[in-house]
């Protein structure tokens, strides 16, 4: 404060610099002599962290990713909203975010009901697991898919593989990778009914892990809600803001 400051460079009395600054000098001694509680102390350092994180992703991070990420990286736990208010304190938005949705159609081999049933919360890791291909574009005409399995309980990417088709060969990789890393994992995975999907091949794959199969209904994108919210948050904070000229 510069009261303060110079009261201790000339001296002048507190009670006049009060009167020039427009306030009370008890309102003044109780500035002075105020400390940080634990909470507030706790606010600054997570107000550190907020700011960090955020220009670490590029100042695109919503409240509810931030608070993934803290918890997820630090030694504490705390509540989304809590998160949203100390980011709008901070002045700090995240980008707008357009819905993009395709629609596949597929003859199945195999079929399986939707177990799932819209239940996205998982008590712990290897409970659930949701997967999806996503396409990309670059330069003139060329594509590339993305596969993905995401874990329901703390929405991490269990394992991912990029490629240049959209064929079984990215699917099945992406399984493969996620099953070796986790060999003991037998969760429900749920999945949409492209071909790759409800072919035999990947069938046997899934019953050979102990895996319990669930798959989305016809024309309900919403049944694997938590992966295409995970699509649209990637291509909106990491896709849509670039012009990709390769792969």
């Amino acid at each position: 404060m510069a009261i303060q400051e110079i009261y201790d460079e000339q001296g002048c009395p507190i009670s006049e610099l009060c009167r020039f600054a427009g306030i009370s000098r008890s309102a003044y001694y109780k500035w002075l002599n105020w400390k940080p509680s634990e909470n507030e102390k706790f606010n600054q350092k997570l107000c550190i962290l907020i700011r960090d994180a955020y220009e670490e992703k590029s100042r695109i991070m919503g409240y509810r990713q931030m608070t993934v990420k803290l918890n997820r990286e630090n030694e504490f736990l705390v509540n989304a909203k809590r998160i949203l208010r100390l980011m709008r304190i901070l002045h700090l938005k995240s980008v707008c975010r357009r819905r993009r949705r395709n629609y596949v159609k597929s003859t199945p081999e195999v079929t399986a009901e939707n177990i799932l049933n819209r239940e996205f919360h998982a008590e712990r890791f290897g409970e659930k697991w949701l997967t999806d291909v996503t396409e990309m574009k670059y330069g003139a005409s060329g594509k590339a898919y993305l596969s993905a399995i995401l874990d329901l309980a703390d929405k991490s990417i269990v394992s991912f593989v990029i490629g240049h088709s959209n064929n079984n060969a990215l699917v099945f990789e992406t399984f493969d990778i996620a099953h070796e890393n986790h060999p003991d994992a037998k969760p429900l995975f749920h999945r949409d009914r492209g071909y790759q999907y409800t072919s035999k091949s990947f069938c046997k794959k899934l019953n050979k892990a102990g895996m319990t199969q669930s798959m989305t209904r016809v024309s309900r994108c919403i049944d694997n809600g938590p992966m295409e919210a995970f699509w649209g948050m990637l291509k909106s904070e990491m896709y849509y803001l670039k012009k990709f000229q390769t792969y």
